[in-house]
C-alpha cells in the first residue's frame, strides 16, 4: 500500500511539473532564455524581467500595508517568487554562455573521420 502511495504522489508531482514547465509564461521565458540562441539576451532580459517584479512585489506590498485587500500578499509572494528565477538567471547567464562557447569549442576541434 505505502509503494502505491509513493508512486501515486511521485506521478502525480511529475505531471504538476509538467505542466508547470509548459504553460506558466514565466517557465516558457526562462526556457527560452536558457535555449543556446537565448543565451546572448538572457542577462539583460533576465535583469529587467527582475526589476519588474521586484517593483510589482513592492507594489503589492504598499497597498496591502495601506488597508488593501489582503489577497495581494498572494501576489506578492508570486512576484516576489518570479523574481528570484530571474535573478538567478541572470546570475547563471554568463557561465551558461561560457560553457556553451567551450562545448562548441570543443565539437569543432574534434578530428573528423
Amino acid at each position: 500500500m505505502e509503494n502505491l502511495l509513493t508512486s501515486l504522489i511521485w506521478n502525480l508531482s511529475a505531471a504538476i511539473r509538467s505542466y508547470l514547465r509548459r504553460y506558466m509564461p514565466t517557465n516558457i521565458a526562462l526556457d527560452a532564455l536558457r535555449h543556446p540562441r537565448g543565451l546572448r539576451l538572457a542577462a539583460p532580459v533576465a535583469l529587467a524581467a527582475t526589476a519588474a517584479y521586484l517593483y510589482g512585489a513592492s507594489l503589492c506590498a504598499t497597498i496591502v500595508e495601506r488597508d488593501g485587500p489582503g489577497y495581494l500578499n498572494v501576489f506578492v509572494l508570486l512576484f516576489f517568487w518570479n523574481a528570484m528565477k530571474f535573478a538567478w538567471a541572470t546570475i547563471l547567464a554568463p557561465a551558461r554562455m561560457l560553457n556553451e562557447m567551450a562545448q562548441s569549442r570543443r565539437t569543432s576541434n574534434l578530428p573528423q573521420e
